[in-house]
Formats: C-alpha cells, structure tokens, sequence
C-alpha cells in the first residue's frame, strides 16, 4: 500500500520507493524518505499527506504519497 492508503497516526516501514523518476527519487531520499526508514502519517488532505520522517514533517503531494510504498 502507498501513504494516501495508509492509517493516520500509525507508524510503517517504507518498503520501496515506486518511481523510475530518478529526481523524485533522490528528493525522497534527501528528505531520510528510503527502504527501511520508519515513516508516520500525521495527516492527510484531500491531495496531499503530512508525514513525519525523524526528526521531521513534511507535505507530500499526491505523487510523492502515492511513490512510498509502505
């Protein structure tokens, strides 16, 4: 499942990151966003979701929510 599937306030394991975008993928990656990383869903709008990777939150757009696989 990708993040605008997932339950807001639980925390999952990014599974894969399902773009053959190499930029979106290196921003992702930027953010502490790749295979592995716990990653929460903190809230989520009608096209976009607020995660918190670490120490940080961000606002993904439909496409970056919809790349990470958890």
């Amino acid at each position: 499942m990708n993040l605008m599937d997932a339950e807001i306030g639980k925390t999952y394991t990014v599974l894969d990151i399902a773009t053959d975008d190499a930029e979106m993928r290196s921003f992702l990656f930027t953010l502490g966003c790749f295979s592995g990383e716990p990653i929460t869903v903190v809230a989520r709008r009608r096209n976009n979701c607020t995660v918190s990777i670490k120490d940080g939150r961000y606002s993904f757009d439909k496409q970056l929510a919809g790349a990470v696989l958890v």
